[in-house]
């Protein structure tokens, strides 16, 4: 079902010093920083040859990742993404095996302009999973 590690994404409390490190550090291509207020965040990704890095900073109250960074205080992973070339059917497949899909359960838009799914961390090894319609 699973096919492509889209992206492993990286809670950060200073998007850009974060951006900075991979860019300077390591050389990176770094994308611009991009709000997702639908989402409660903002974004960056940093393109690998095979994959990419989500940097996450909280936007605005109540976003979804600023508990995570109360826990976690100097940040770090967040989430995977996989692709999946159906996300309903991967969803539907889901829901008969036990599996809890987070929110309403309803595909929403993500950072790539793709619907997308997160699934409870409890049903995959403590790791917030996120699906990403290919």
């Amino acid at each position: 079902m699973i096919g492509r590690l889209n992206h492993v994404a990286i809670a950060v409390k200073d998007i850009q010093a974060a951006a900075a490190v991979y860019r300077d550090t390591l050389g990176a291509d770094i994308s611009a920083a991009e709000p997702q207020p639908d989402h409660g965040v903002t974004t960056v990704f940093i393109n690998l040859p095979n994959t990419k890095i989500e940097l996450l900073e909280p936007l605005g109250e109540g976003s979804p990742i600023t508990k995570f960074l109360e826990r976690n205080a100097d940040g770090g992973i967040h989430h995977v993404c996989y692709e999946v070339d159906d996300i309903i059917a991967a969803r539907d497949k889901l829901i008969s095996e036990g599996a809890r899909i987070l929110s309403d359960g309803e595909p929403k838009i993500g950072a790539h302009g793709k619907p997308v799914l997160f699934l409870h961390p409890k049903d995959f090894n403590g790791v917030l999973t996120e699906l990403e319609q290919a």
